[in-house]
């Protein structure tokens, strides 16, 4: 085969640092993924379009736009750097399965993907995952080792990337069979105020977390036309997971993610203690690398992923 003539390429890291400049438009986003400075960032991209003796991004306020050539690059440097990802996944030595790497939230992680993991795993015992969960800022959200994240909010498809919806953002009150026949029934939705609501603390929500907008107990109310009235809880915090297990405890009510509760529900541990639920405006999704599911193991992970949710 006649070899192919290359012409002198610039720094094959400035390239790569491009390409997730250009996926976030925002130096800030890739400075994050990429664990160095933003002026670093900015740095490459000068020399990169030094280098080239053209611009690849229109520099506004507060915002980038890719010019026609930075487009055009951007799309060679994506199919140029997942040829490389599933040339170096070729070289994984056979009989050793690469572990399939995930990015959730705590809460998701640990009450909707570990159970799906553990079903999984009992008809593929010789796949491995690494599950990477973070709450603060998205911090997992984009990291360039994830195979599959797991998102919640307005997501979109980058290139090289297959974007799946999961299911609506979706809370009800629950608390535990005895807690319910204790201090139940909770026919009215105002009754509730007279329950221990247990509740998300505004960190949760906070601007240096996650940055949605709040989906608690405020909002409950309102859909259902009644008011929070704020009464003492014995526990308020920014962790999801907590509040699960405090209302399993049966220390009180929570406002409880229908997709993190409801094996629990199913196998009796939590009930509702209202039937009216509350919807966001945002949804979960799945993100994979078109890479990864190259792999078999990915592949058939996410199809158990997707059919679970049928």
């Amino acid at each position: 085969m006649r070899p192919v003539r290359r012409r002198h390429l610039p720094s094959l890291g400035a390239l790569a640092t491009f390409e997730v400049a250009a996926k976030h438009l925002s130096f800030t986003r890739a400075a994050k993924e990429l664990n160095i400075t933003q002026g670093a960032v900015s740095q490459q991209i000068r020399l990169l379009e030094k280098a080239l003796d053209v611009s690849l991004f229109l520099r506004k306020h507060n915002a980038l736009e890719l010019t026609t050539a930075g487009t055009d690059l951007f799309s060679a440097v994506a199919a140029g750097l997942d040829t490389i990802s599933e040339g170096v996944g070729l070289l994984q030595p056979s009989g050793t399965p690469q572990a399939i790497t995930i990015s959730a939230t705590n809460g998701m992680a640990a009450y909707w993907l570990k159970p799906l993991i553990d079903s999984f795993r009992h008809d593929h015992p010789e796949v491995g995952f690494v599950i990477l969960a973070s709450d603060e800022d998205g911090a997992m959200r984009n990291y360039s080792g994830v195979d599959i994240a797991l998102l919640c909010g307005n997501e979109r498809s980058e290139v090289g990337e297959e974007l799946h919806y999961l299911f609506p953002e979706t809370a009800q009150p629950v608390c535990s069979p005895g807690y319910l026949a204790t201090h139940g029934p909770f026919d009215d939705p105002h009754d509730l105020n007279r329950a221990n609501l247990l509740h998300l603390h505004e960190r949760h929500w906070s601007a240096d977390a996650i940055g949605w907008q709040p989906l608690g107990w405020e909002e409950w109310f309102r859909a259902q036309g009644a008011r929070w009235t704020r009464g003492a809880s014995s526990l308020s915090t920014n962790k999801v997971g907590l509040l699960i297990e405090a209302a399993l405890a049966g220390e009180g009510v929570i406002l409880g993610w229908q997709h993190m509760v409801s094996n629990l529900m199913a196998a009796g541990h939590l009930v509702a203690a209202h039937p009216a639920s509350v919807t966001a405006g945002r949804g979960n999704f799945l993100r994979c690398q078109t890479a990864s599911l190259q792999r078999p193991a990915v592949a058939e992970f996410v199809d158990h992923m997707l059919r679970s949710i049928k």
